[in-house]
């Protein structure tokens, strides 16, 4: 625990020297970066000491205020979502350095930044109700000044806007939930008190629920909850996109699973919401990732997929508990947590693949991308391998967690019969099919970004070191955290998940032991055919730098001189998916066709819709937009009935509680 506060006093200095030092942008930058990177090594340190020593360590300082304490503790759930934060803390610190450069408001930036990273720290480290709300919203307000960063910029303001919005909506239904387990607990803040207090079958049970998933989903991004992530993301800079992905969202995720904690057995029904939202949200997050035009924006909605399999390894593991199948309880929860990991990786290093991009060719326009692999090496390599990784292609990390869900299901659908059965079986298909279209996604995502002939008006440059290194950092960690998996699986979960989750106390290792054998052989026959690629390539380059093989022309189908004008566009290469998924992406094509046989120049363009958000969200908020006109005449200006408002409420409240 000593770690862990060094590492939260650490990082309070780098949000308050970079403010002191604010007139000098260079000194503010250097300080801002060290104190980031130093207090992420002590957090990592800690939240691998929390996971080597599977007690919870605990640390209380009362406070003066009438509510709650200071009250911290780290036990392994907490621990594992340490890790993602202070790696891709840490990396991304480093990475912004080289983005930002020495711009006037790198000091407020940095000071935000660091101000995040505690925040977060102190979300998943609290044992207060009171103290988690005060770091959520610490963290909310955190994150967007970092989204405005370029606020002149109408796009930026608004996606700033929009998610602040969406961080409050959350934030009232958590205050809703803790407010229902303080009052059943007897008004004690105190999350150890809230454990078993609320019986999971009952209807408040059911209600805290839905309100956790409510407010938790919220910040996770679940589907019609997500809009806010799309807009955000590509406003924020490179390496806040990158921690936000990678970490901020899965606060959300955090804090369903330590609600989850609260309840010693969970009905089926619960498992089946979270199965039915990833379900959903896997499809929709990457058929809407395969349409974008911007790079980042289609990162974002990838980012939503991958919540998707999140959920739906969850949702798996609370129905295998409830219907008495431990070993399908096990396979998804593992599979889930460990995505969370991986997820943090892959999608960190593609982030700051696409800043790379940004920085070396001023644009992140498909269309307007091209041949970066020619100028841009080494990041187009890394964004190759992170693509590679996200796609669960063996023996990288993506393929360990999706193999355990994939396993969990397979092993439902095998030995279980009815609603189990069939439940095993929708998760495979869903998967399956979600594999297929990241696939094609990223092979959009790559192919026209970093192949084929340059579109830019003006050539790229490679991103400088100090932005390189971070992502070979990253894609380091991808490397080894697939590799290390079928030993990670078996020495890990186990004991995170059964001393962690009362309603898995009683789980059964012998399930994971044997997928983290299977699991073991792929990875290793994985590893060796890609050590054998690599080595022929190598061979084979050497031997056409040394003259061996001769160049000549090949059939260019007529085309003497290709030009960036016959490559496939974004919309084009798209097309046929999309086309077969209109009923489900709803895209509107506007302009005209060409006519006659002398055809005039025309133009016609396909428009994109948030399907989710256009009929969910959007009239919800239209109705909350109308209640709120209809009470309107409460705000008229009157301070003195403002003050007979409080004093009516204040009279209320005392009633209540006599």
């Amino acid at each position: 625990m000593i770690l862990l506060l060094l590492a939260l006093a650490l990082l309070l200095g780098g949000a308050l020297f970079p403010l002191l030092l604010v007139r000098n942008p260079k000194a503010a930058t250097a300080a801002g970066v060290a104190l980031a990177v130093a207090g992420s090594l002590a957090g990592l340190a800690s939240a691998v000491q929390g996971l080597l020593g599977g007690i919870e360590q605990k640390f209380l300082l009362p406070w003066t205020l009438p509510l709650g304490a200071v009250r911290l503790g780290l036990d392994p759930l907490s621990a594992f979502f340490l890790v993602p934060l202070f790696l891709l803390g840490g990396v991304c610190a480093l990475y912004g350095r080289g983005y930002l450069g020495l711009r006037p408001r790198d000091g407020t930036s940095w000071s935000f930044y660091n101000l995040l990273l505690v925040s977060m720290a102190v979300v998943f480290t609290a044992r207060d109700a009171v103290l988690f709300v005060m770091a959520w919203e610490l963290m909310a307000v955190t994150s967007f000044a970092l989204v405005i960063h370029e606020r002149e910029r109408d796009s930026v303001r608004h996606a700033g806007w929009l998610y602040l919005a969406a961080s409050h909506l959350g934030l009232a239904a958590l205050l809703a939930v803790f407010f229902g387990l303080s009052h059943a607990a007897g008004g004690t803040l105190d999350l150890a008190a809230f454990r078993d207090v609320v019986p999971a079958s009952g209807a408040l049970g059911g209600l805290l629920f839905l309100l956790a998933v409510l407010g938790f989903g919220a910040k996770a991004g679940f589907l019609t909850l997500h809009g806010w992530l799309p807009e955000a993301h590509p406003a924020a800079p490179s390496h806040v996109s990158a921690l936000m992905s990678g970490v901020l969202i899965k606060t959300g995720l955090y804090g369903l699973l330590r609600v989850l904690t609260f309840f010693s057995a969970w009905p089926a029904w619960w498992g089946g919401v979270l199965l039915a939202l990833g379900l959903a949200g896997c499809l929709f997050g990457i058929l809407q990732a395969l349409t974008q035009q911007d790079l980042k924006r289609s990162l974002a909605f990838s980012s939503v997929e991958n919540i998707g399999i999140i959920a739906l390894g969850l949702g798996l593991g609370m129905l295998g508990a409830a219907w008495q199948l431990p070993a399908v309880a096990a396979l998804g929860f593992a599979g889930a947590l460990l995505h969370v990991l991986n997820h943090a990786l892959c999608k960190g290093l593609l982030f700051l693949g696409a800043g790379a991009v940004l920085h070396g060719a001023g644009t992140l326009r498909l269309d307007r991308l091209g041949g970066l692999l020619k100028t841009m090496p080494q990041t187009g390599a890394l964004f190759l391998f992170a693509a590679a990784a996200i796609c669960a292609l063996p023996p990288l990390n993506g393929f360990a967690s999706e193999f355990l869900i994939y396993l969990g299901a397979f092993t439902g659908a095998c030995h279980a019969e009815g609603w189990a059965g069939a439940t095993g079986l929708i998760v495979i298909g869903g998967l399956a099919l979600t594999g297929g279209l990241t696939l094609a996604a990223f092979a959009r995502l790559t192919g026209l970004a970093f192949l084929g002939e340059r579109r830019a008006e003006h050539p790229p440059h490679e991103a400088s070191m100090a932005m390189r290194l971070p992502m070979l950092l990253l894609a380091l960690g991808c490397a080894l955290a697939g590799l290390g998996a079928p030993w990670l699986i078996p020495w890990l979960f186990p004991r995170l998940l059964a001393g962690t989750f009362p309603a898995l106390k009683t789980l059964d290792a012998a399930p994971l032991a044997g997928a983290a054998l299977g699991l073991r052989w792929v990875v290793i026959l994985a590893a060796a055919f890609a050590l054998l690629v690599l080595v022929l390539a190598l061979l084979r380059r050497a031997r056409v730098r040394a003259g061996g093989v001769a160049a000549a022309g090949t059939w260019d189908c007529g085309y003497v001189a290709p030009t960036a004008r016959m490559q496939y566009t974004a919309s084009s290469f798209s097309g046929p998916l999309a086309q077969l998924f209109q009923p489900f992406l709803r895209a509107r094509a506007e302009g005209k066709l060409p006519a006659g046989l002398f055809p005039a120049p025309v133009q016609q363009s396909t428009k994109l819709r948030d399907v989710a958000t256009d009929y969910v969200a959007v009239p919800l908020f239209r109705a909350i937009a109308w209640l709120a006109q209809q009470v309107r005449w409460l705000q008229h200006g009157r301070v003195q009935l403002y003050v007979l408002y409080i004093a009516v409420t204040l009279l209320a409240l005392l009633l209540w509680k006599l």
